[in-house]
């Protein structure tokens, strides 16, 4: 995972944005994309020959001032690295994304292209030299305030004591969580833009005590899209419908 989430060597600091609403995607989260815009479909071959990275940003649902402007987002993104694309012809692709970096907006630039670009500085985790001692206890108080809001189970029990006893970070699991759990998206805009760890876990622990999220059962969107599903275009289910 580490190999997938290190930015290259030469990364300029510009990224292709790519928008849309209700989506925060975190470092070291799998997200799957269904690309069909005629714009998005040129980021997307200039990406796959060249470093093959999209950096996703979230609609903020606010208003331009002017009619030539694009329409706002949030300062933080997460960039991300296509590690596996599916091209279905008729200009169609799938997708599947993984966070590497979170990155903050530092300019939006035009670069004669149909899609948004910008310069962005790569926010990279910090973890304080005087949380160090703490930080297990912190590990084991995070797994378990998120244990007790997923469906119980002796699967579930499982692979959370094998998450306690293995050697990912708390970064990663804090990323992990805050994107797989149904928080409002002002919530994992807070928790994406924070690159402190241990600050970030406490929220995230805050969140989860207070019955900020609640789990739900697929919708029936959700369902009848994978139901319709070609099975010969099945690819990590479920995609966004974007």
């Amino acid at each position: 995972m580490d190999d997938v989430t290190r930015l290259p060597d030469d990364f300029d600091g510009r990224v292709r944005l790519f928008p849309l609403p209700e989506l925060v995607l975190f470092p070291h989260a799998m997200q799957p994309l269904h690309v069909f815009e005629p714009r998005y479909t040129e980021m997307l071959a200039e990406s796959l020959a060249g470093d093959r990275l999209i950096a996703m940003a979230t609609l903020t649902g606010g208003i331009t001032t002017m009619p030539d402007q694009s329409p706002p987002i949030a300062t933080t993104v997460c960039i991300g690295r296509i590690v596996s694309h599916a091209d279905l012809g008729d200009d169609r692709h799938n997708i599947l994304l993984v966070g590497t970096k979170r990155a903050k907006l530092v300019y939006e630039m035009d670069a004669g292209r149909p899609f948004r670009i910008a310069e962005v500085d790569v926010n990279h985790d910090i973890y304080p030299p005087i949380g160090a001692e703490d930080r297990m206890e912190l590990k084991r108080e995070l797994l378990n305030a998120f244990g007790e809001v997923i469906p119980a189970s002796a699967n579930v029990q499982q692979n959370l004591h094998e998450l306690m006893a293995g050697q990912m970070g708390l970064g990663p699991i804090t990323d992990i969580i805050s994107y797989t759990l149904p928080f409002d998206v002002e919530a994992k805009l807070q928790l994406l833009a924070q690159p402190d760890v241990d600050a970030r876990a406490c929220e995230l622990i805050r969140l989860l005590k207070t019955g900020a999220v609640t789990l739900h059962s697929v919708s029936n969107e959700e369902q009848s899209f994978q139901g319709n599903e070609a099975e010969d275009e099945r690819f990590p289910p479920p995609f966004s419908l974007n």
